[in-house]
């Protein structure tokens, strides 16, 4: 007898796991975005939003969730998009059957993002519609367009990317600079984009400097700052030790402007890195009207520098500190608290290797001694004052001269510009024409060879400039405040921060104070 075959026919709707007789609406969203916050762009999320709503609404089959949008936020990931992160748990947790968006690439533009997603949902049985592109995901050959059309989306970003990156490039090459002003403390936007002054806010510049160059650390001036209300470049209410040290080394409040100082490693993720000679840089000269004059910052600069992690780091907790040295050992002294619990509590300071393997043998001072020393000897200096004032002018000025300096540095960054170009047109021949490789590699060695030395010697000179620069600022600084002066009587912090560099405790006997241009007074 033959076998018979009897069809039954399918009663559950694949798509919505409801009987096909079922007159239960599918739960529907829509999800819109734009990459930017432009007005332009505004226009078109409104269109977005209202459309979908209606869209949904006028649909008798279709129950209405919700508009998911994510406004001035890039495709080029999900990390950051709070309106699709929540549509998609919303979609897992069986809240939507069908998500519905305008393209592909409102979606996503990043390939795995799109088809890691949309598999996600197809999993917990939520159906995506792209509108534009005519695609349904639960459709056969949806995913193979979903591919297609997601890779295209995501290579018309990279050319975006690029054209912007390029842009940008360009203009850094053509010496136009742009900052955050929102959060730039010192400087408004001009009528032609460039910086311009504010007059309140560079007094709190000035003032930042002035407070480091008196003695006090990054830490303390920006605890001053928080203590006394001044809102941070941000607008927030405390400020924190990197504000103040990004604030002393920006090279804009000289007037100057280095572009280019991070850069983009991958347009979908839009991880930014410091540029270490990755991507070329640009250094503005007199961009702009100055609020630090060069030869302070510079002075920062080399004060920075000193601040190092060690044994030996500056410190700037008290205003003795990093300023008492030992003779013995060369390290600093620090206080220390004899009888912190009676009546004979007092404050001593004292060489921090004393009882640490060195054993050294200078002796402790209290800070009353330490005063008494530096008064003696700042009144030595003040009766001398004319003296110190010839002795700079004659012998140490000539010696911080920096023209011969300046016109070298000129040659070299000439000499390597060309040993650039030339590194750079050995490589491509290289690339396109049938070369000797030994040849070659020996061309290419003694290129970079002369590129390297004429590259360390700038470093070399701009570090050397930058010394002297700072060094003669610090001494003129120093003797016109010292020919304002009159002889001291009573001890005051700033007297002491402006005029004294260290001072040498070499035993009972032997202290000598170090004054800031150099000036060595035996008290």
């Amino acid at each position: 007898m033959g076998k018979s075959v009897i069809t039954i026919p399918a009663s559950i709707s694949r798509f919505t796991a409801n009987p096909l007789t079922s007159t239960a609406k599918r739960k529907v969203a829509a999800y819109a975005r734009v990459s930017t916050d432009h007005e332009e762009q505004q226009s078109s999320y409104d269109a977005q939003v209202d459309y979908y709503t209606s869209y949904i609404k006028s649909r008798s089959d279709w129950e209405f969730v919700s508009v998911y949008a994510d406004e001035g936020i890039t495709g080029c990931n999900t990390k950051k998009r709070d309106g699709f992160n929540t549509m998609v748990e919303d979609a897992l947790a069986g809240k939507i059957d069908l998500i519905i968006t305008k393209s592909v690439s409102r979606f996503a533009r990043n390939t795995v993002d799109s088809l890691t997603t949309i598999r996600k949902l197809k999993e917990h049985g939520t159906e995506c519609y792209f509108e534009k592109e005519n695609i349904w995901t639960f459709d056969g050959k949806g995913e193979l367009l979903l591919t297609i059309m997601s890779s295209l989306a995501q290579e018309e970003s990279r050319s975006i990317s690029e054209n912007c990156t390029w842009g940008q490039r360009k203009r850094f090459a053509d010496g136009k600079v742009t900052v955050p002003f929102k959060r730039f403390l010192g400087y408004d936007r001009g009528p032609d984009g460039n910086l311009v002054v504010n007059p309140e806010q560079a007094t709190l510049v000035k003032r930042i400097y002035g407070m480091f160059l008196t003695g006090m650390s990054p830490a303390l001036i920006a605890r001053t700052l928080t203590e006394e209300k001044i809102p941070s470049p941000g607008g927030k209410e405390k400020w924190n030790a990197s504000c103040i040290r990004s604030i002393l080394s920006n090279e804009k409040y000289k007037g100057d402007a280095l572009l280019q100082k991070v850069y983009t490693t991958d347009f979908l993720s839009k991880k930014k890195k410091k540029n270490e000679g990755e991507v070329p840089q640009y250094y503005v000269r007199d961009n702009h009207e100055a609020i630090i004059p060069e030869t302070t910052f510079e002075q920062v600069q080399l004060l920075l520098a000193g601040r190092t992690t060690g044994q030996n780091r500056m410190s700037s907790v008290n205003i003795f500190s990093s300023r008492l040295m030992c003779g013995c050992c060369g390290g600093w002294y620090g206080s220390k608290v004899w009888h912190s619990n009676d009546k004979y509590r007092k404050v001593i300071w004292q060489c921090n290797h004393k009882f640490n393997g060195e054993k050294c043998t200078t002796p402790t001072l209290t800070e009353d001694e330490i005063k008494a020393i530096f008064l003696r000897a700042a009144n030595q200096a003040i009766d001398a004052k004319e003296e110190i004032t010839a002795m700079y002018h004659r012998v140490v000025e000539p010696k911080l001269a920096t023209d011969e300096f300046q016109k070298e540095l000129d040659e070299l960054a000439t000499e390597l510009n060309v040993t650039a170009g030339m590194i750079e047109n050995c490589i491509r021949e290289n690339a396109h024409v049938a070369m000797d490789q030994t040849e070659y590699q020996k061309r290419y060695d003694a290129l970079a060879a002369r590129y390297d030395a004429a590259k360390a010697r700038q470093s070399e000179l701009s570090q050397e400039i930058s010394v002297r620069h700072a060094r003669r600022q610090q001494i003129e600084l120093f003797l016109t405040n010292l020919k304002a002066r009159e002889a001291l009587t009573v001890f005051r912090d700033e007297d002491w921060l402006s005029m004294v560099d260290h001072i040498t405790i070499n035993s009972v006997t032997d202290i000598v104070v170090t004054f800031k241009d150099g000036t060595e007074i035996k008290a």
